[in-house]
């Protein structure tokens, strides 16, 4: 893209948030609402308790920045899973697409204000949401954390969700350096809410069936609920990729890069009975399983890493996933005197991530020479390949209510956590990982070319025994928060946040937060806080290794090494300690007449100590004259590693921001006309690398490409401005997403390779044949917009086999446009 281009698409966008900004609304009418117990099922909701323990508030009134995204809002959006409907209505929120990413294509990273996905937190109902199991180790957006899989969560039962933009760890506790998600469970009852769902490409793949069911039963007299919440969904797969013009002849597709197949089920429930009339017992939670159908790297026929008797035309391997996910929390709620508030509940959750490889071989099975002679002529072409375990418990005692102090009435809360996270491995099948069948290093196998056999299944080699662990760690925490209207129109918060873990010791954090308003048309905002973010466990005990022999006939690994290990322990690398924030913001909010609504925030945030995952530790090439010249290599060849990679705390990050948001409601005779914009502008940049290692520097710790990908991996731009009209029974939504560009050189160093800036439009028309009944029909990116080719020179090979518009970021996708007939039926 020319300079100009980017000129004039920047010329646009600030041209289309004036026009906005001249006439808006949509939340200011909506957000004028009283306190609510819980969440009305008519209409938005009006109030938020998100950035506040002490009161709720409306979305317009905190004293922080907090996004609220409506059951209409969520309807009146195309995609139908939780990340990418997200992505397309907040620009604080980004949900790369992924794909040839192992496990990472079917739970995608979820990031906000262009920070990790370990940096948010996300609630549901206001208690924590236990992460994920998957780390991603492959190269993309996340690499090297273990965020929340977002996609667990279905839309149908979702009431309205809350996005706060700003640090929180020290209301919320660790990962809410970027922020937290709050998602609002639906409890309404006596009506049972059904939609159908199907869809499809203008390539006509990617077929997507989808339905769901909600519906309220009443429990008791007295206000109680059962809300309940089935959902299914079949997604084909998509394939945008080009010829094969080197691998194979005549040239052909070989490859599969665009979503993959995924078929998903899900069943959740929200439930609440009062207890008398001022206490109350509540429970919600769900249960989900998915699965998907990738792929890995095609194997060509002459390839060493396959066998030409079985798959003589080369072979794509099949990595199929399954994710299993559960969360339970309970508890009880009470009034108690002096308009006192006690809450206690125990939240338990779990995140399970299984492989299994398809369409695969065990070379060295096939190759291995037996004790007569000849070779084994079989191997089992499928196994599984492991599985990846995560569970969550969290005990909470909160108690909130207002306090006289010579005076000067103080809204107070405070409260007691006890949370226990707990990681496992579990070693696939012995044929996924092992080096011949008696896995004996002593044995030269050789592959169809005669070098040194692969071990393991192709595609993605199973965890092995020395990889498994099952292993845990507890922390307590203790938290005080206060609001104190010094004057009817200034508000002052604070917050401070005491935890101790049983592995790393324990850290204090605290947050100051300012709401003042001169008039109703004006109001500013601002807070100062320090945060953290807890080494997650996933980090601490993950680690994998693929094993073979070199030219030399000695065993090597491949390995991702775990905390404490032997290689770790060898290269000087720490254990792992919590990283440590700043935030800062400042913001304006203006309200100049009814219907009409601007608020504008920046913001920084700097990161110390950031957990992440190293580049690829190899030894020097060439001759080394002594140790001391290659002593990469003299670390690595007596532990029997070929290369390494490790967590560590390598780099110090500051990521500086600005948003702006306005929104416009006009009441026409017999119609409504809502416009909005929302502008984000996001930079990130790397400003230290340090090592803790005698032998490696920062930058190679943590190489150029690394720092490219969290510097550029995500665009620093991020616009939404959309139109809703109402007139009678009809509706019509148009939504563009301007998404800046991206870059990466993870596969092309030192090359950097640019994405360009794009527009996406999105339509959605709906008529209701009755207030109960109607359809809805979509296009989501009307206008067929892919990202930017590859650089087919400078970036070869990967357009030559088959690659055509992105890989390790991807922000827009590559499915181009899609459609799709939708029926909503309500009884």
């Amino acid at each position: 893209m020319t300079k100009q281009t980017g000129r004039a698409n920047l010329n646009r966008t600030l041209l289309a948030s004036a026009l906005l900004a001249a006439l808006n609304h949509a939340g200011a009418q909506e957000a004028a609402g009283g306190q609510q117990a819980r969440p009305s099922d008519e209409g938005t909701p009006s109030v938020v308790v998100l950035g506040s323990r002490s009161s709720a508030k409306t979305a317009l009134d905190t004293a922080v920045p907090v996004g609220l995204i409506s059951a209409k809002d969520m309807q009146n959006a195309g995609p139908l899973e939780l990340g990418k409907l997200l992505q397309t209505l907040d620009p604080s929120f980004n949900f790369t697409s992924t794909f040839i990413s192992d496990g990472t294509d079917i739970i995608r990273p979820a990031t906000l204000r262009g920070l990790g996905p370990d940096q948010l937190l996300v609630l549901v109902n206001g208690k924590r949401r236990h992460q994920q199991a998957l780390v991603n180790v492959q190269q993309t957006i996340g690499r090297g954390s273990a965020g929340t899989d977002i996609n667990a969560i279905p839309l149908s039962a979702i009431h309205h969700i809350e996005v706060l933009r700003d640090g929180a760890a020290a209301q919320y506790g660790s990962d809410a350096i970027a922020g937290v998600i709050n998602i609002v469970l639906k409890s309404q009852v006596g009506e049972t809410q059904l939609s159908g769902t199907v869809g499809t490409t203008s390539k006509g793949d990617g077929d997507l069936v989808s339905g769901s069911a909600n519906t309220g039963l009443a429990l008791g007299s007295d206000g109680g609920y059962l809300n309940l919440s089935v959902e299914g969904r079949h997604r084909g797969e998509t394939n945008r990729a080009g010829l094969d013009t080197l691998r194979v002849n005549p040239p052909r597709v070989t490859q599969r890069i665009g979503d993959s197949l995924a078929k998903d089920a899900y069943l959740w429930w929200n439930a609440a009975l009062p207890l008398g009339k001022d206490s109350e017992f509540y429970a919600f939670g769900g249960v989900s399983k998915r699965t998907g159908d990738s792929a890995g790297f095609f194997r060509s026929a002459g390839d060493g890493r396959t066998v030409p008797k079985v798959y003589p035309n080369g072979y794509l391997p099949n990595i199929m996933t399954t994710v299993k996910d559960a969360s339970l929390a309970v508890g009880y709620k009470r009034d108690l005197a002096g308009d006192w508030k006690f809450d206690v509940s125990v939240n338990h959750g779990r995140s399970e991530l299984g492989f299994h490889e398809r369409n695969s071989i065990n070379v060295s099975y096939w190759y291995e020479p037996k004790p007569g002679g000849g070779i084994y002529a079989e191997s089992p072409l499928e196994a599984d390949t492991g599985r990846l375990k995560f569970n969550q418990t969290t005990f909470n005692a909160d108690l909130r209510g207002p306090v006289d102090i010579g005076g000067a009435k103080l809204l107070v809360a405070g409260g007691f956590e006890y949370r226990r996270d707990n990681y496992a491995i579990e070693a696939g099948d012995p044929v996924s990982y092992q080096y011949g069948r008696t896995n004996n290093p002593a044995i030269k196998i050789f592959d169809q070319t005669g070098g040194i056999a692969a071990s393991g299944a192709q595609g993605f080699p199973g965890y092995t025994p020395g990889t498994a662990v099952d292993a845990g760690r507890h922390n307590v925490a203790a938290y005080l928060d206060a609001e104190h209207n010094l004057t009817p129109q200034l508000l002052v918060a604070g917050a401070i946040r005491f935890e101790k873990y049983s592995d790393f010791g324990n850290t204090t954090t605290g947050k100051l937060s300012m709401r003042y308003d001169p008039s109703r048309t004006i109001g500013m905002r601002g807070s100062v806080s320090t945060g953290f973010r807890a080494p997650g466990v996933q980090q601490k005990f993950y680690s994998s290794v693929s094993t073979n022999l070199n030219t030399a006939g000695v065993l090597t690994e491949t390995l991702t090494a775990r905390e404490g290990s032997a290689v770790t322990r060898a290269f000087g690398i720490s254990p792992l300690k919590q990283e440590t924030s700043q935030s800062g913001s400042i913001g304006m909010i203006l309200r100049p007449v009814t219907g009409f609504s601007v608020t504008a925030d920046l913001y920084r945030t700097n990161i110390d100590d950031r957990i992440v995952f190293s580049s690829n530790i190899a030894p020097e090439s060439g001759a080394c004259l002594t140790a001391a010249a290659c002593p990469i290599k003299a670390i690595l060849d007596p532990l029997k590693v070929g290369q390494a990679q490790f967590f560590t705390n390598a780099i110090d990050t500051t990521t500086d921001g600005f948003d702006l948001v306005a929104d416009h409601t006009t009441k026409l005779s017999n119609a409504t006309l809502v416009l909005s914009g929302q502008l984000g502008f996001n930079r990130t940049k790397v400003k230290n690398r340090h090592s803790q290692s005698p032998v490696l520097s920062g930058a190679q710790l943590f190489d150029d490409s690394q720092v490219t990908l969290i510097e550029r991996g995500q665009p620093r731009q991020h616009h939404v401005v959309g139109a809703d009209y109402t007139a009678g029974a009809w509706n019509v939504n148009a939504r563009a997403n301007y998404y800046g560009e991206v870059q990466g050189q993870g596969f092309t160093a030192p090359f950097i390779q640019t994405w360009e800036a794009k527009w996406l439009v999105d339509l959605t028309m709906r008529y209701s044949f009755t207030k109960r009944f109607s359809l809805s029909a979509g296009m989501n990116n009307v206008f067929d917009t892919y990202p930017t080719e590859w650089d087919k020179t400078k970036a070869a090979p990967f357009p030559q086999l088959g690659f055509t518009h992105c890989w390790e970021t991807c922000p827009i996708g590559i499915n181009g446009r899609s459609g799709y007939l939708r029926a909503d039926y309500a009884f």
